[in-house]
């Protein structure tokens, strides 16, 4: 049983955007010491909490993106969903969701993660395209990296950023109305996608999971959208966060452009010369292998069409 937690925060601010979707608002009791940002979009924090209804289950803390951004310093902000099948026999969503303004939780001071532009693509590189691609409540490290470019600088272009969303329902596109006025204002490529559009008969924007965007015939519509002749290496590279099924089919539709993986072991299956630079990185929320690499046929697949990318 994990030891009792020592509080050192408050949640200021709850914003249920559904039964199952929440933005929490949460600020250190003592503000962090820093000479620089508080974080780097892309990186995480712990939340945790003691079980007080079932005390013998001790406490519980996760690992969670961050969605605001490191200007916005007097709190952190979390996109989160509540897990109604949890492995967990102590789910923390299940007691986050009984919070109200003003309880106290855990929250590590310390920001870390390497799911960052400067760490993945590079900042060397200001033009290239970065396609930003979001499962769910993967969207919050993407949230995070826009916003932080417009707070520093209202005008900051944002046309090297490739937003697209993938929910269930359009009342799940969380931060829709933000990242809009960014397309609208600053140039961001915005686009969110409805995987159950059957349930949702108003809805008349982009159909299908996130990954979709990737098939042939999408992936070309998106290349007008961009103004690209050919979405490649050369031109962009891909950051993917969200679960494995998510990851694992932008991985294999994009490999016949050239997409290199930046996974050790997955490059290793994959016969990937260790001076090949990678293009495509992700964060995972699950633990599912993204790729099987005992499937010698899903294997063979990926790799004939990176050869043939280069060919």
């Amino acid at each position: 049983m994990a030891k009792a937690l020592i509080y050192n925060a408050e949640l200021i601010k709850r914003e249920d955007l559904t039964q199952e979707l929440c933005i929490f608002y949460v600020k250190y009791d003592e503000p962090c010491e820093t000479d620089g940002p508080a974080f780097i979009p892309g990186q995480y924090v712990a939340l945790g909490l003691n079980n007080t209804e079932k005390p013998e289950l001790g406490s519980v803390r996760r690992s969670m993106s961050l969605a605001g951004a490191p200007e916005q310093k007097d709190h952190h902000e979390f996109y989160i969903r509540y897990v109604k099948h949890p492995e967990s026999t102590n789910p923390l969503t299940h007691l986050l969701w009984k919070m109200k303004t003003g309880d106290r939780m855990f929250m590590t001071h310390k920001a870390v993660g390497k799911f960052t532009l400067q760490d993945t693509v590079g900042n060397d590189q200001p033009e290239r395209l970065k396609i930003l691609v979001a499962a769910g409540t993967g969207l919050a490290p993407f949230v995070s990296l826009a916003r932080s470019r417009v707070l520093q600088n209202p005008r900051a272009d944002l046309s090297d950023l490739v937003i697209l969303h993938g929910v269930s329902y359009p009342e799940d596109l969380g931060y829709r109305n933000e990242l809009q006025r960014y397309s609208a204002e600053n140039g961001l490529h915005y686009y969110g996608t409805v995987s159950r559009p059957q349930q949702a008969p108003q809805w008349n924007g982009h159909t299908g999971r996130v990954e979709d965007f990737f098939t042939a015939e999408n992936l070309a519509k998106l290349e007008d959208k961009l103004k690209i002749d050919r979405l490649c290496p050369a031109n962009a590279g891909v950051l993917i966060c969200g679960l494995q099924g998510t990851i694992a089919q932008t991985i294999i539709r994009l490999a016949s452009r050239g997409f290199i993986p930046e996974h050790r072991k997955l490059r290793k299956a994959l016969e990937i010369n260790s001076e090949q630079t990678p293009s495509i990185w992700w964060e995972q929320y699950d633990n599912t292998p993204v790729i099987d690499l005992n499937d010698a046929t899903l294997i063979g697949s990926i790799k004939a069409d990176l050869l043939s990318a280069v060919a």
